[in-house]
């Protein structure tokens, strides 16, 4: 059943109100015109505050502020959240130029990766947003279904000139973004001046009136004017290196390999990282795998798994709306009897695969053609010049000025620097030791990660990318004197349980509770293919030093040869190992 006949059997007061707003949306133009032009205040209007999401762009204020100024009485300093869609996150020299030139003219100067390999602004005034998008467009990027509930930015494994593989498989990030990218010309019309030339709402209700097909929808013929339930992610992994995180998002692929040659994907389902603190209900879970399709099939997979999805996802309760939930409610094998409907085939058989890491490699690395590429490790993301410490947001300015290789983001937040020439290394490693771009790092740092949180995410209850490093100091003097200084733990921090910094698959994960109190959680796997559980409820940075000391004291002298982290605290009987989403929250 579609979800135009699904949805035309349940009343209009049982859906979710984020539904209806969808349906009168008018394929997600709302009233964003009449918000733009509203000088009287910094923000859009409320029901579009949901519908920028799909533009790419989220309405925040600074919350360090929010105090001072309501007892000003002054509205809340409302400012937007700006993404990019850059599937497999490669930015050629030019575009990295034109990013860094609207980071001063429209935001707040810095740029900050994501973990969805991509970058995104702060602090964009709602009268730069058209100017920013505008200049972004001149470079051939966009923000489009950067948010909201739609496909997001597609990843894999970094760095498409590697291999002729990773070649491939980034191509294949850009057809399954295409084809799932919403229909709507609002973007265009709204934001790029595009001049509107179809029809208004009325007629485009008519394309979906009530018994018609989802095909026959000209303006969403994937999407419907229902659009999905909630956001949809899907990743692309070459084994051995897991640096997407694979088993974290809806759909993930995995490369299969045979001598250098790509053979097929192994496709899983059902992961997804958010939960709500307090409701057993809601919990972060890894995807499974379903079977196996070829290269070539992979973008109508990922269309037919999105259509399932779309069909048959919870829109009633948006806490219970991700794919993994419909999973969860439908059954596995249900679940992909309906995808191989779609495709009007069935799957192959999932064949095997090894992953051994899911961090990022650093430093120099040669590719298969000879040319050089470097890892630059980029702390929790954050492209600015700090002051006494690393340059980066001029340093790679001038690097992109004077390099012609591309430069790859990764999910890990660092930067590929690559297609360097061997007569061309000094000249990279000079410009990074000038900007002090490279400083000896831990193991544990480079190895961590968190979200943005305060002052900008609305979602946030306690610090994350402003906290994280002070609290690695202190942990690294505990691994230093366990005498651990040369180990890579996995440590992963947000501010609120939803999960941006994928922490419940680190070794040691914390997710923020309230302000300086965090949950603490072990038992990650180091190649993101478990689940950690919670072993410290709403504690402070004292009682996370407390904690996690004599665990680390324990795993330098009680670790057997080559026991990871996560893996040593459940073979010590100190956590539980979590073996399904749905178990999670049990002891």
């Amino acid at each position: 059943m579609d979800i135009i006949a699904k949805l035309r059997d349940i009343p209009l007061d049982e859906l979710h109100p984020n539904e209806r707003l969808k349906v009168e949306s008018d394929y997600l133009r709302g009233t964003l015109e009449e918000s733009l032009a509203d000088r009287a205040t910094g923000a859009v209007a409320e029901n579009d505050t949901q519908l920028t999401k799909f533009h790419g762009f989220y309405q925040q204020d600074d919350r360090d502020l929010r105090d001072e100024r309501r007892h000003q009485k002054l509205e809340p300093l409302y400012s937007f959240m700006v993404r990019l869609r850059l599937p497999g996150g490669l930015v050629t020299p030019a575009q990295w130029q034109t990013l860094d030139d609207v980071a001063s003219r429209y935001a707040n100067g810095t740029l900050r990766i994501t973990t969805r390999q991509t970058f995104q602004y702060h602090g964009v005034l709602k009268e730069n947003l058209r100017p920013h998008l505008q200049t972004i467009h001149q470079a051939m990027v966009d923000t489009i279904a950067a948010c909201g509930d739609v496909n997001r930015n597609v990843i894999c494994t970094a760095n498409p000139h590697r291999s002729a593989v990773h070649r491939q498989v980034y191509e294949l990030s850009h057809r399954i973004s295409a084809r799932l990218l919403p229909r709507t010309r609002a973007y265009h019309e709204i934001f790029l001046g595009e001049e509107r030339v179809a029809g208004g709402a009325e007629e485009r209700a008519d394309a979906t009136a009530e018994g018609a097909s989802p095909a026959l929808d000209p303006n969403e013929p994937l999407y419907t004017r229902h659009y999905l339930p909630r956001k949809f992610k899907v990743a692309l992994a070459i084994p051995p290196e897991n640096d997407v995180d694979l088993f974290a998002h809806d759909v993930g692929f995995i490369a299969d390999v045979v001598e250098g040659e790509l053979r097929g994907f192994t496709v899983c389902i059902g992961g997804g990282m958010g939960m709500t603190h307090g409701e057993p209900t809601t919990f972060p879970r890894l995807s499974d795998p379903i079977g196996y399709c070829s290269p070539e099939a992979a973008p109508a997979v990922a269309e037919a798994i999105m259509l399932v999805q779309r069909d048959n996802g919870n829109r009633r309760d948006r806490k219970q709306a991700r794919l993994k939930y419909t999973v969860e409610e439908m059954g596995l094998e249900a679940f992909k009897t309906e995808v191989e409907g779609h495709l009007g085939e069935a799957l192959a058989p999932a064949r095997d695969y090894h992953f051994d890491n899911n961090g990022d490699r650093l430093g120099w690395v040669q590719g298969d053609d000879g040319q050089w590429h470097y890892g630059l490790f980029v702390q929790n993301g954050r492209i600015a010049d700090f002051p006494d410490g690393p340059q980066l947001r001029t340093g790679l300015r001038e690097i992109a000025e004077q390099h012609d290789g591309d430069l790859v983001l990764t999910t890990n937040q660092n930067v590929i620097i690559t297609q360097v020439d061997e007569s061309r290394r000094e000249a990279i490693d000079a410009l990074l030791d000038r900007h002090r771009l490279v400083a000896e790092t831990s193991p544990l740092r480079r190895n961590a990660m968190a979200c943005v949180a305060f002052p900008t995410c609305g979602l946030a209850m306690a610090e994350s990318e402003r906290y994280l490093p002070s609290l690695i100091d202190k942990l690294e003097e505990v691994m230093s004197e366990a005498g651990l200084a040369d180990d890579a733990i996995i440590v992963r921090m947000t501010g609120c349980p939803n999960g941006c910094a994928r922490p419940y698959l680190a070794e040691i994960g914390f997710v923020g509770k309230a302000p300086g109190r965090y949950n603490l959680y072990l038992g990650g796997g180091f190649s993101g293919q478990r689940l950690n559980k919670l072993y410290r409820e709403n504690i402070d940075e004292a009682t996370i030093l407390e904690a996690l000391t004599p665990l680390v004291q324990r795993y330098s002298v009680e670790r057997e040869a080559g026991e990871p982290f996560g893996d040593f605290v459940i073979r010590i009987g100190v956590i539980k190992e979590t073996t399904a989403g749905r178990e999670f929250h049990q002891a």
